[in-house]
């Protein structure tokens, strides 16, 4: 009973900060300040905690016995009996933007996630949290030449609140039998997409436009996983594991306002338009496996894909003789592939020496984009990172641990903007031994 209790109190006060967390990222700026953040959903932000950012985010195939991995619900089986591990993460960020050999620098920071991890029963381990799934925040223009004297300009802005997409998710890992486990995550996803496009000229006799699209998301969200350990020896193993979202409708439509400003008249007329079920999920494959030897050292690889082809997104086009569609298109997204590969090292995990405790870990990835810029490919990402993992040693305590990681990313489509961003990470892993049973002898 006292630990049905304990278990309960632990999960109040991890919805409380949840409830902060979602607070402070309506409020502050939500990570990310890229122009690529208004296509589609905005930036993809790829599931990770505190252990992984220092890996290149790889995951789909690892598990431990004192970390939460949403990567695959199937590590949660693994959690340690006698644990509950809270995980928090912030972040903050400078990048570069380039573009026709033009530089501008920009900075921001962010609460990245918060999630918790505890055993209920032998081999059932349950995770909760919360975390972005999509990221949106951009404000620029983009100015040129209407005629070939150079005697009228024009000037296009584009702007949109810090928004996005947040999932709360709450999931549950089993070990039905030996060396198999099995997980799945049910989320749900809430945000809000508010992006304005708006024009204007040197010449105030030529009629502007301002173009308003808005979006509230409101759905759910399901993934599943499967890990199979394979021992190799008394201090080697393989973990091979496999995950699948499935894809599925938002039900949320998407409305655009146009307004139309006559230059002769100054009168604003404005249209409404209105795309229905304007968004879904893509279904998406996982797969990964890890290489550990005697808890000091592991390695592993992930690849994944989500399959945006298949899915239509809402594109608004003004026609020669005047007419204006807002209707759905079947050729602005793409197919998104991720691979990344990372790994660790520690030198003895259970040692005294607080040198030989931490964990050295380093990674990369690459993922292309989901969406067209056009006719071309939308942007491709290549990241590298590297990271640290400090115990936290105290009079009471010897089993948290700090995350830190710094990652860069370059972001670059040709003949578009290039962004090299330089991040970092830091992750507050408290491990509590909540559930232990005290014997007096």
């Amino acid at each position: 009973m006292k630990r049905i209790f304990k278990s309960i109190v632990a999960f109040a006060l991890c919805m409380t900060a949840l409830t902060a967390n979602a607070q402070y990222t309506a409020d502050a700026p939500n990570g990310t300040l890229s122009p690529y953040s208004q296509m589609g959903l905005g930036i993809i932000a790829d599931p990770q905690s505190g252990f992984n950012a220092g890996m290149g985010g790889v995951g789909i195939g690892m598990n431990g016995h004192n970390e939460a991995n949403p990567l695959n619900p199937a590590s949660y089986s693994a959690i340690d009996s006698l644990s509950f591990i809270f995980d928090a993460g912030i972040s903050g960020q400078m990048t570069n933007f380039e573009q026709n050999a033009k530089k501008i620098n920009r900075y921001s920071a962010n609460l990245d996630y918060v999630m918790a991890i505890f055993r209920v029963a032998k081999g059932l381990g349950v995770s909760f949290g919360v975390q972005p799934y999509s990221q949106i925040g951009y404000d620029y223009k983009e100015k040129g030449y209407v005629d070939d004297a150079h005697s009228l300009t024009y000037t296009n802005s584009y702007h949109s609140r810090q928004s996005g997409i947040q999932q709360y998710y709450i999931g549950a890992g089993w070990a039905p039998i030996k060396y198999v486990s099995v997980g799945a995550n049910v989320g749900y996803l809430h945000g809000e997409i508010d992006r304005t496009v708006s024009n204007a000229f040197s010449d105030s006799n030529i009629d502007t436009y301002v173009k308003n699209y808005v979006s509230n998301i409101s759905s759910y969200k399901l993934d599943f996983g499967i890990q199979v350990n394979v021992p190799l020896s008394k201090k080697d193993q393989i973990t091979v594991g496999a995950t699948y979202g499935l894809g599925h409708d938002l039900g949320a439509d998407q409305t655009l306002k146009y307004y139309h400003t006559t230059s002769s008249t100054s009168v604003t007329d404005t249209t409404t338009y209105v795309a229905k079920n304007a968004f879904a999920l893509p279904n998406t494959f996982g797969v990964g496996f890890s290489y550990s030897h005697d808890r000091k050292w592991r390695f592993g690889a992930d690849y994944s894909t989500q399959l945006w082809s298949a899915l239509t997104y809402p594109i608004f086009k003004e026609y020669a003789d005047g007419e204006k569609r807002f209707t759905m298109s079947n050729d602005y997204f793409m197919d998104r592939q991720r691979i990344n590969v990372g790994g660790e090292y520690c030198a003895n995990e259970a040692g005294r020496s607080f040198m030989g405790r931490i964990r050295y870990r380093l990674g990369g990835s690459y993922t292309t984009s989901y969406y067209k810029l056009g006719k071309a490919d939308g942007p491709r990402e290549i990241s590298v990172s590297a990271g640290l993992a400090i115990p936290i040693v105290n009079a009471y305590n010897n089993r948290s641990v700090l995350n830190i990681s710094a990652q860069w990313a370059n972001t670059e489509a040709p003949g578009f903007i290039k962004e090299n961003t330089f991040r970092i990470k830091i992750g507050f892993t408290f491990n509590e031994r909540w559930f232990m049973k005290w014997k007096v002898e």
